[in-house]
């Protein structure tokens, strides 16, 4: 069996990524020289070449692609490992949490007073991210508990519980020809510009590429697009802007995930603490019309059935964490971190 150090697979996806020895060197902070050598030496023992090489041109080959992809998501598993190791040894490591920011529905203050109210709570610190890696921070080990949007963000290999279900709406700009309508049916969106999300390869979206949603309200104020989003993530809505419930639109959840293979008693307390401050399912929105949607086969609002066939996996109701954190009383301190 060819073995490969995890040092050498750094080579490679350098390598990879650059397709350049020179600036992949650099970015090792080894010289050139001894970068070529290492990776002549691994093709050599794989018995495969993996780049094609001119004095202009570096190319991948079959077996370098497949390398490079297997290569990452090893390095990764890796990484994972370690992070999960070292926190699973530090008795009073803080607690953190990964959300979006605005992405908590109204729920986080009273999450987090619900659990620091507990004998065994620890410091939480709070990390924001991108709209499109949430859930890597859960699988990675660099977040413990998440706050996640079905079915936008991706639960495989993911335990969750639902804290809050609601309605989505459309935002417009205030002269849009939909504003002031009581409701509307995604058949009244076709034809109408989507925003792409940075980082999101998987969507619909033609219009302006948006990392956040500060950024898609602006972009939807100056008429560049329309989006079809939870209510919670855009109320109170900027001046200029107005929003429309979207009647045959799923509903959205706000679920709260962890590592399905997280048994820390540490996340079985939070994951209680929050269960304390789940909102009922709310009623049918009256505004809805009377007479239901009728189908169309144009734009299309993923369900929470896309996202579990995704996974494969529909048994992820269960929070499958009984064990009960013990410990004295600590103090609850947040801090906000930038993920």
């Amino acid at each position: 069996m060819v073995e490969l150090e995890t040092r050498e697979l750094e080579y490679v996806l350098a390598v990879a990524d650059e397709l350049h020895f020179g600036r992949a060197a650099a970015r090792l902070s080894i010289a050139q020289p001894a970068l070529s050598k290492a990776i002549r030496r691994i093709e050599t023992r794989l018995g495969v070449p993996l780049f094609v090489r001119s004095s202009r041109h570096v190319a991948l080959t079959p077996a370098g692609e497949a390398l490079r992809e297997h290569g990452r998501h090893a390095l990764d598993a890796v990484g994972a490992a370690v992070r999960n190791a070292r926190r699973a040894g530090e008795t009073h490591a803080p607690l953190r949490l990964v959300l979006k920011p605005g992405g908590d529905a109204g729920l986080l203050s009273g999450l987090l007073a619900e659990y620091a109210h507990r004998p065994d709570a620890r410091q939480v610190d709070i990390l924001f991210s991108g709209p499109a890696d949430r859930t890597d921070f859960l699988r990675d080990g660099r977040a413990d508990v998440g706050l996640l949007y079905v079915p936008f963000d991706d639960l495989d290999g993911l335990a969750h519980e639902t804290l809050h279900t609601e309605g989505r709406v459309v935002v417009v700009p205030a002269g849009h020809r939909l504003a002031g309508q009581p409701s509307v049916c995604l058949s009244d969106l076709e034809g109408e510009t989507l925003p792409s999300w940075k980082g999101v390869p998987a969507g619909n979206g033609t219009g302006p590429e948006v990392a956040d949603v500060v950024q898609l309200l602006h972009m939807i104020t100056l008429g560049r697009t329309i989006a079809v989003l939870p209510r919670s993530l855009v109320e109170p809505l900027p001046p200029g802007l107005t929003c429309v419930p979207v009647a045959d639109a799923p509903p959205s959840r706000l679920v709260l995930a962890w590592n399905r293979q997280d048994r820390r008693p540490m996340v079985a307390a939070f994951v209680t603490a929050a269960l304390r401050q789940r909102r009922p399912a709310p009623p049918s929105d009256p505004r809805e019309p009377a007479v239901p949607c009728a189908p169309q086969d144009g734009l299309r609002v993923p369900a929470d059935d896309d996202v579990a066939r995704l996974s494969g996996d529909r048994r992820r109701r269960s929070v499958g964490l009984d064990a009960q954190a013990t410990g004295g009383r600590r103090a609850l301190a947040v801090r906000h971190e930038h993920g």
